[in-house]
C-alpha cells in the first residue's frame, strides 16, 4: 500500500458509517463511525494497522455495550407529554356557572369553558371544584 496514510481510510470509513446514521437513525452506525475515527487517531500515532483495527474494534464495541442500554432505558423512562386538549383531561376546575347535563361554565386553566355534567343528573353550583373527564368540541365534560 505504499504511502497510504491510513487516518485518511479511517475518516472516510467513519463518514460512511455517519451516513446511514443520519438516513436510518440507528445509533449504532454513529458508535460504529466515533469507533473509525479513534482509528484514524491512532493511525496518526502509529502506522501499526492491526493495533489501529484492535483500536476501532475495542471503542466501537464498548460504545454499542455501554451506551445502547443507557439509551433504551431513558427511551421507555420518557413520560408522555399531553398537549392540547389532552392535557386538560384529569384537571381540576372552578364552577363559575350552575352547570348540568345541558350547560354551564367552568374556569379552566386559566380560562372559562362551557361545560356540562358527565352524569346527566347531577348539578354543580358555581364555587363547586369539579374534574374534567372529557372534552367534547368546546365543551368540558365534568365529573
Amino acid at each position: 500500500m505504499g504511502d497510504v496514510d491510513f487516518w485518511v481510510w479511517w475518516l472516510i470509513a467513519a463518514g460512511a458509517f455517519a451516513i446511514p446514521l443520519i438516513q436510518t437513525a440507528m445509533p449504532e452506525f454513529g458508535m460504529l463511525s466515533i469507533g473509525a475515527v479513534a482509528g484514524a487517531i491512532t493511525a496518526g500515532i502509529t502506522d501499526n494497522l492491526p493495533l489501529q483495527v484492535v483500536v476501532f474494534a475495542v471503542v466501537s464495541t464498548a460504545l454499542i455495550i455501554v451506551v445502547r442500554p443507557i439509551a433504551k432505558r431513558s427511551r421507555a423512562q420518557l413520560p408522555g407529554v399531553s398537549t392540547g386538549v389532552d392535557a386538560l383531561l384529569g384537571r381540576s376546575a372552578t364552577v363559575v356557572e350552575r352547570v348540568d347535563g345541558n350547560r354551564g361554565r367552568i374556569k379552566l386553566a386559566g380560562e372559562v369553558w362551557s361545560a356540562r355534567s358527565l352524569d346527566t343528573g347531577e348539578v354543580f353550583e358555581p364555587g363547586s371544584l369539579v374534574s374534567v373527564v372529557e372534552i367534547d368540541g368546546a365543551t368540558a365534560v365534568v365529573m
